[in-house]
């Protein structure tokens, strides 16, 4: 049984809460909440943070708090991570006080103060995809990704390349109220209808889903 729920997090214009500023994972975390649209708060000591967060905080991207954690921190706060782990008295006053205030919090590679995991990810235009071994084996998860990222060992995310084609056709579908399942989609993206976009025929590749999906609609019309 999965020890954690799997779900993607909607962090636009959300406080969210980064402990550590290192070059590594602190600065890590950081970029990627801003990338998700997150407003960041950075909590680290001047002479523990990275020349990039530094940089980003004079632009005015990020908040920075020039210190560690103190009592009281959490409050509005909606995600907390804790990126900097080496004082375990310090994740411990974090965990409490985000259980006291309902808040998510990943401190990591401390499993057991998590509400949250972070998976491994990897990302392909507009398609994510997330790998997680529910926090036993990080490293497992880091390797899964590498191979899975790796276009000669595993060639799935070659799909991901035809992402802007659905979501036209998804709107154009939607617009026109056609009547089709999430079946029907899944059985409508076709190997043809990859090899003629690589080929260099984007339109072809397009005409052919929306062929499928309107025998498809006409299909569950009659039915």
């Amino acid at each position: 049984m999965p020890g954690y729920y799997g779900v993607f997090v909607d962090v636009k214009g959300r406080r969210c809460l980064v402990f550590g500023g290192d070059p590594h994972e602190g600065e890590r975390k950081v970029k990627y909440l801003l990338e998700c649209g997150a407003d960041v708060t950075l909590f680290s000591p001047t002479e523990d943070t990275s020349e990039n967060l530094a940089n980003l905080a004079a632009s005015g991207e990020i908040e920075w708090v020039q210190r560690k954690y103190e009592s009281g921190d959490l409050a509005g706060a909606w995600i907390v991570i804790v990126a900097d782990t080496s004082d375990a008295e310090t994740n411990e006053a974090i965990s409490r006080e985000a259980t006291e205030r309902n808040v998510l919090l990943n401190v990591m590679d401390v499993t057991h103060l998590c509400t949250f995991i972070a998976p491994a990810l990897i990302q392909r235009e507009d398609v994510t995809v997330a790998v997680s071994t529910a926090g036993t084996s990080p490293a497992l998860a880091r390797r899964l990704r590498e191979r899975i990222s790796d276009g000669e060992y595993c060639r799935c995310l070659q799909w991901a390349d035809l992402g802007p084609i659905l979501t036209d056709v998804r709107k154009d579908v939607r617009s026109r109220q056609l009547p089709v399942t999430p079946d029907d989609w899944a059985e409508s993206i076709t190997d043809g209808m990859l090899k003629a976009f690589q080929e260099g025929n984007p339109e072809a590749a397009r005409q052919m889903l929306v062929d499928a999906l309107e025998a498809r609609a006409v299909d569950n019309s009659r039915t």
